[in-house]
């Protein structure tokens, strides 16, 4: 399907001068809206609990925000969701997570009478525990005593630690081996916490009795993904730097690099100024843009290596501006479809479905652009810079005969 006359050139490299200084302006734009207002980073990087819940009544956010405020909970952050025919549904997002640190594990050992220097009449030898244990989640506690435990006392015990919460029912302490005298107390998480709050201060008929969905990653783990992520992105970029320089030429592979960079950064800095969250999503966006840019890319580089060996003589603007040309259709055709597919996602998607379509979105159109006006133009700059070789034709040596002399 030809969507523009065939045989018919454009001259797309007249424009480069004017694109060129504007493509590196956004980027330095984007990269200062790291700073100001500065990336939204999810749970995922930041660490914290993330709540969705559907109220069975109205509610407002200062409301909320303030009663969770009141409750101890650090920088809560409550997003309005909107899906179809939902209501009253909230994104309660705080940067408190169930894992329980070395201070708060210190404070707990004592409760339970484990350690150094107890007090008697608090901790009678026959009441201490010999051994504690922490899951790595921070939802369980082990503890092992000298004698048979006492099961009310130990929830009266773990009462007295601030923030930490046994959960409610019989099963919430057992006795797991009563050779050993262990048992194990199952804490209430964050997310649980924030539910009992909100239904103690809104009502059990406003509040439901179960959240929609309760999710939590520890700040380490956040750094970790954090780093993993930015490695992922560095790393695809390199080995497609090499894949560009062995399938075409060294020339072609610091414009192929420079519009993915191109594209990653002002997609990032879109999703920044919008204040869209930066989550584990938005990475395998970039890298799905990445992966689409370089494939345009490619393609566009393949036929102006056909062409350089087609058109002898001619420019190497001129064989761009024919090999855009010749792609133009297949370009617009394969991007709008592209597009139009991810705008229905993002009109009929719901939460992590609608920023990662909208970060394709914005970053489908970047990559079509940064391939015709980021691309080409370095690599023709590179090639009229680095790689031209002008022939000077050296005058022939004379003919010299025997008994002649040369003049």
């Amino acid at each position: 399907m030809q969507l523009f006359p065939v045989g018919k050139v454009y001259d797309f490299m007249r424009m480069r001068r004017i694109f060129g200084p504007m493509s590196f302006l956004l980027v330095l734009l984007a990269l200062g809206s790291i700073f100001y207002p500065g990336p939204k980073l999810g749970t995922d990087f930041k660490g914290g609990t993330e709540v969705e819940v559907a109220f069975n009544q109205p509610v407002q956010v200062p409301q909320l925000r303030d009663i969770i405020k009141a409750a101890g909970f650090s920088s809560p952050d409550i997003v309005r969701v909107e899906e179809g025919s939902a209501k009253n549904r909230f994104m309660i997002r705080v940067q408190d997570v169930s894992a329980i640190d070395d201070a708060k594990q210190r404070e707990i050992e004592t409760a339970l009478c484990f350690g150094e220097g107890l007090p008697q009449d608090r901790c009678p030898t026959d009441r201490t525990a010999s051994e504690v244990k922490f899951s790595p989640g921070g939802d369980k506690v082990s503890v092992r005593y000298r004698e048979a435990p006492d099961l009310p006392r130990i929830r009266q015990q773990m009462g007295s630690v601030a923030g930490v919460a046994v959960r409610d029912g019989d099963n919430a302490l057992t006795i797991q081996n009563s050779r050993e005298h262990r048992v194990e107390i199952q804490l209430k998480s964050k997310g649980d916490q924030l539910m009992d709050v909100l239904r103690a201060k809104l009502g059990s008929d406003v509040v439901p009795s179960e959240p929609l969905r309760v999710e939590w990653i520890g700040p380490k783990a956040g750094a970790q993904l954090r780093d993993a992520a930015l490695k992922s992105i560095v790393i695809a970029l390199v080995f497609i730097t090499a894949y560009i320089a062995f399938r075409f030429d060294l020339r072609f592979a610091p414009g192929a690099v420079i519009a993915l960079i191109h594209d990653a950064i002002l997609t990032v800095g879109v999703l920044v100024l919008v204040q869209k969250e930066l989550t584990l999503s938005t990475v395998a966006a970039v890298l799905t843009i990445v992966s689409y840019s370089v494939n345009d890319t490619v393609i566009v580089y393949d036929r102006v290596r056909e062409n350089l060996g087609r058109m002898r003589g001619a420019t190497f603007m001129k064989i761009i501006n024919v090999s855009l040309s010749e792609m133009l259709s297949r370009t617009v055709l394969t991007s709008c479809t592209t597009v139009f597919a991810m705008v229905f996602f993002f009109v009929r998607g719901t939460g992590t479905l609608k920023d990662f379509s909208f970060a394709l979105i914005v970053g489908l159109i970047l990559g079509t652009y940064s391939s015709i006006y980021v691309a080409l133009p370095l690599t023709e700059w590179l090639d009229r810079k680095f790689f031209s070789k002008v022939v000077k034709k050296k005058p022939a040596k004379p003919i010299r005969k025997q008994g002649e002399a040369v003049i």
